[in-house]
């Protein structure tokens, strides 16, 4: 039989104690609100807004996005004021009164530029992973939050889910796998990800040189702004959409982020329509004493749940987001059922670290952290070798 968690133990952070609506009403500030900026209006953007704007300490002040069609998605659906300032440049986003924080949910390769910014103007940030596109930006991001002195939280928001605490607590600290040897990670099938993109003519108000950054200047493709994912300039497809998570929470549970080495193969199979990241991936992961496997497609082709398989000497732990099962090697299995809203828990925990009463729980080295076994993995797929995180740091355009 399932076991659900309470909502006491939903509410639990960080520091493992529960978060009260008495302790909530003493947090020094709760009844000013904190003025948020969405930076990013698409459609995950939109998802992360709705889950900050749900906490009754944030109010939107501002919806930053270079397409205006974007905007007014975002407008109508996070059921904003019409007072709400609608801008295309995030310059102008970061100088308007009342903004204390911002979401930033745009493509990647934006992110550091973006988030350095936002701290140098003294802004608190939710950053969407990949923390970063380019493993060289992390010095960049660093020397900004500590310049800033503001919250940065990545957005892994298994990091504030209240049943993976309760694994971590329970099942790794207490040691119930034994000697864990294997984590493999599984997530298929992205219907977004195939959807045919016929061809149209740039939007009057879509700002494509924003876009672009500091990618390659090549001239306006539907397809490279409607699925930039597909484009190893704006993102690493699979790779770092996905893999982040799950490696995040591998590493994490097994207290090691320190992966030594990983190769990882993959193609485009059957979407042939012009992407350049893989539809199918496979990667492998080496760390001192235990292996990471990753698969992923966006064909539909597996009805596995998208989790985390722990493999010990004593037993198995499947975790997901709706929950785990842990089986011991001799025993009845546990099953742990969640409905959390890891969205809204993420979004609490760092309006809660920016009142003072939680550190964030997926700060900047938690996103670096996630993110180096990805760019290793980019990187050997890109090259087809086996690659040292020693050959990382020593790369020069790693993206």
């Amino acid at each position: 039989m399932g076991v659900s968690l309470t909502r006491r133990e939903l509410m639990k952070g960080v520091s493992g104690t529960a978060f009260t609506a008495a302790s909530y009403r003493r947090v020094a500030g709760a009844n000013s609100r904190i003025g948020v900026a969405l930076i990013g209006a698409g459609r995950r953007g939109r998802e992360v807004g709705a889950g900050l704007l749900a906490d009754s300490r944030a109010e939107a002040v501002a919806i930053c996005d270079i397409y205006d069609v974007q905007r007014s998605r975002a407008l109508a659906a996070l059921k904003t004021s019409d007072a709400v300032k609608q801008v295309v440049a995030h310059e102008e986003a970061l100088t308007l009164p009342g903004v204390d924080a911002v979401i930033i949910a745009a493509p990647d390769h934006l992110h550091a530029t973006l988030a350095a910014a936002a701290l140098a103007a003294r802004k608190h940030v939710y950053l969407e992973k990949p923390t970063i596109h380019r493993w060289q930006e992390r010095a960049v991001l660093a020397e900004a939050l500590e310049r800033s002195g503001k919250i940065l939280q990545c957005g892994t928001q298994q990091r504030s889910g209240a049943h993976y605490w309760r694994a971590k607590h329970e099942i790794f600290e207490a040691r119930r796998l034994g000697k864990v040897v294997y984590a493999r990670c599984v997530w298929h099938n992205f219907p977004w990800q195939r959807r045919e993109i016929p061809p149209a003519p740039k939007p009057a108000g879509l700002d494509w040189e924003r876009f672009l950054g500091p990618a390659p200047h090549v001239p306006y493709e539907t397809v490279r702004y409607d699925s930039w994912r597909y484009f190893p300039e704006y993102g690493g497809g699979l790779l770092a959409d996905i893999l982040t998570h799950w490696a995040d929470v591998a590493q994490w549970m097994l207290d090691d982020d320190a992966p030594q080495s990983a190769v990882a193969d993959g193609g485009i199979y059957v979407l042939k329509d012009g992407r350049r990241n893989p539809d199918t991936t496979s990667a492998l992961i080496q760390y001192r004493d235990w292996n990471l496997s990753f698969e992923s497609s966006v064909l539909s082709i597996r009805n596995d749940r998208p989790s985390v398989l722990f493999e010990g000497t004593e037993g198995l732990l499947d975790l997901s987001r709706e929950g785990y099962k842990f089986t011991p090697q001799s025993g009845k299995a546990k099953i742990v059922n969640s409905t959390e809203n890891l969205e809204r828990a993420h979004a609490r925990n760092f309006l809660d670290a920016i009142a003072g009463t939680r550190k964030p729980n997926a700060g900047l080295q938690a996103g670096i952290s996630a993110t180096r076994p990805v760019q290793m993995a980019l990187e050997a797929y890109r090259t087809a070798r086996r690659i040292t995180s020693a050959d990382l740091d020593q790369l020069k355009s790693a993206t």
